[in-house]
């Protein structure tokens, strides 16, 4: 399975679906790339990390963050399910 895991001090982020989870299916836009959207994420660690910023900032900056988590997530689980649907098919064939 996917996971990823961001340490933010004590504030672990862990995006993981348990099995009785929901999973969020997004339609991402054709621009949209993970590796963009992981290093973005690591960039806000690091600024929210540094100490640096405000407050409200903080808050704002967490919360773009967990929406980059859930876009992150989303891509993940619905590639799994192509791979499971490309697996199975290879397996009834």
């Amino acid at each position: 399975m996917y996971m990823y895991i961001a340490n933010l001090a004590s504030i672990t982020i862990d995006i993981l679906p348990t099995p009785n989870q929901n999973i969020t299916i997004m339609n991402l836009p054709d621009s949209w790339k993970y590796e963009a959207t992981v290093a973005r994420v690591e960039k806000i660690i690091k600024e929210i990390e540094s100490g640096e910023l405000e407050l409200a900032e903080v808050f704002q900056e967490f919360s773009t963050a967990m929406e980059y988590l859930r876009q992150c997530e989303a891509f993940l689980n619905q590639r799994q399910e192509q791979m499971d649907l490309l697996i199975e098919t290879l397996e009834s064939d």
